[in-house]
């Protein structure tokens, strides 16, 4: 593997984990077309991937996948073995299979919560998972494994979280059960009431001054009586 390429699927890396929460183990979300690639250039997927993403990796598919696969015969068969080695997740397609690229998308849907990350050869579908923020795509080129930058959607999408405009409904989430978790939210409601208890003027100082104010006026006109009395007197 390429210093250089390393260097490149490491930076990328990062970024998803600091801006998207991505852990591992990553889920990678395989369509048969990647499965026919890796096939095709004898790619060890399960082997290489991980090193590759720099941490643990759990590889999965859908039933609609592997459905799409045995549709297509003996020209994707070796394809078919492999998807069937890995984690089969569930999708909303039960009863009515529909193709892979649709069902990976749809997996994706809401913010991608599960942090799916999308491989596939599929032109189509890459172009559709660009549209949406945060979801990492590989691809194969020739024997190598790819993991492409961010797409526009997704830097756009971190810009805003940068400037405190956009906040996803998951991270809401999240941070209320955090504060819950903690008693955050409890001392913040004590601190303010505390605080207005704290507030307002005292009533005894007032009455103080008024009294103040009282004597200060009847001393002048004490004194008036007493000079009025001299001059009678005279």
């Amino acid at each position: 593997m390429g210093v250089t390429r390393q260097k490149h699927a490491k930076k990328i890396m990062g970024f998803y984990k600091n801006n998207f929460q991505f852990r591992e183990p990553f889920q990678v979300l395989l369509d048969g077309t990647f499965c026919q690639a890796a096939l095709r250039n004898k790619i060890q997927i399960r082997e290489q991937l991980p090193g590759y993403l720099g941490g643990g990796a759990q590889l999965c598919t859908t039933r609609c996948v592997i459905k799409e696969l045995e549709s297509l015969g003996k020209a994707l068969y070796g394809a078919k073995l492999i998807a069937q080695r890995f984690e089969v997740r569930n999708c909303s397609h039960h009863k009515t299979p529909v193709s892979g690229s649709t069902c990976l998308l749809s997996m994706t849907e809401d913010g991608n919560p599960h942090h799916f990350f999308i491989a596939t050869q599929d032109q189509d579908l890459s172009n559709k998972v660009k549209r949406k923020p945060g979801i990492p795509l590989l691809f194969i080129i020739q024997n190598t494994m790819v993991l492409d930058k961010p797409s526009p959607k997704s830097l756009a999408f971190v810009q805003k979280l940068q400037t405190n405009q956009l906040v996803p409904e998951y991270q809401k989430q999240s941070i209320v059960e955090l504060k819950e978790k903690e008693g955050l939210v409890k001392q913040e409601g004590e601190k303010r009431r505390k605080r207005k208890r704290a507030g307002g003027p005292n009533p005894l100082s007032c009455l103080k001054k008024k009294k103040k104010k009282t004597q200060e006026g009847q001393e002048p006109s004490a004194e008036k009586k007493k000079r009025r009395k001299r001059k009678r007197n005279r």
